[in-house]
């Protein structure tokens, strides 16, 4: 029979710090509540891990609000393929079904398409709206955006939740989220050497001159490009995870009055 009474091989510092440990345990409960510790803890886990927002950004002058409902939005426009993937999470990680991603662009030579500015009134491409699946993911065929002056190359991005859909149109709901989908300087120096961005004069504009990657978050509104082939010009894959609050409308920053610049 042992003597002191204690389970063999337990020494006095093990008791110790088992006692110890118990203590901290029960002086947990005792502060956060019995039934309430667990969750708690959880919750603190999940804050610590949650995700950073996608950085607002501005609209610019070349919205049309909700363009059809479409995943080809090239309507003849040539240029260098792209496919573009997009998901949609909230700042936990999770999908976002069907959240309406809607995009508009400028063509190989820098040009909007329906607006009165840019001599295009009635012809709509390069813009268009897909709804995300239960994955959250959203895809567009395009081009390879052009530029124009004073503005790095770039695809704006409207993201809508809540809204509804009535054949090709989608209404209703409210914006969760603008911002723009940015691209590689060096790639782009690739594909401007290629026709038809040939034939765009305009003076091109990097990343680090433009306002909206320097001052609104550019450097995480970079896509991820991948070659589909192998050369550029035979196309790419663009995709991108936004993290986006459904039950917000971020007020809208910076400038959308009409003219070059945004």
């Amino acid at each position: 029979m042992n003597s002191d009474h204690t389970t063999p091989g337990l020494t006095r510092g093990r008791l110790l710090r088992n006692a110890g440990v118990l203590g901290l345990a029960a002086a947990a409960a005792g502060s956060l509540g019995a039934g309430s510790s667990l969750a708690a803890l959880r919750s603190a886990s999940s804050a610590s891990t949650a995700l950073a927002l996608t950085p607002e950004q501005e609209e610019g002058p070349f919205y049309v609000a909700l363009e059809k409902i479409r995943k080809d939005i090239r309507l003849g426009k040539q240029g260098v393929p792209l496919q573009l993937k997009l998901k949609v999470v909230d700042t936990t990680n999770k999908p976002v079904a069907n959240a309406a991603c809607d995009i508009w662009q400028c063509d190989a030579d820098g040009v909007y398409s329906d607006e009165s500015s840019e001599n295009t009134v009635g012809r709509t491409y390069l813009r268009g709206v897909q709804l995300t699946d239960a994955t959250g993911l959203a895809a567009f065929t395009t081009i390879y955006p052009g530029h124009y002056q004073g503005r790095t190359t770039h695809i704006h991005i409207k993201v809508h939740v809540g809204g509804k859909v009535s054949r090709t149109a989608y209404s209703g709901g409210h914006v969760s989220h603008t911002g723009q989908l940015l691209f590689d300087d060096a790639l782009t120096t690739q594909v401007y050497k290629l026709a038809p961005y040939t034939s765009d004069t305009a003076t091109r504009v990097l990343n680090t001159q433009d306002r909206v990657y320097s001052e609104q978050g550019g450097g995480k509104a970079l896509l991820k490009l991948t070659r589909l082939g192998s050369s550029v010009g035979d196309g790419l894959l663009g995709t991108m995870t936004l993290v986006v609050d459904p039950s917000a409308t971020p007020a809208l920053i910076g400038a959308t009055s009409s003219g070059p610049g945004h």
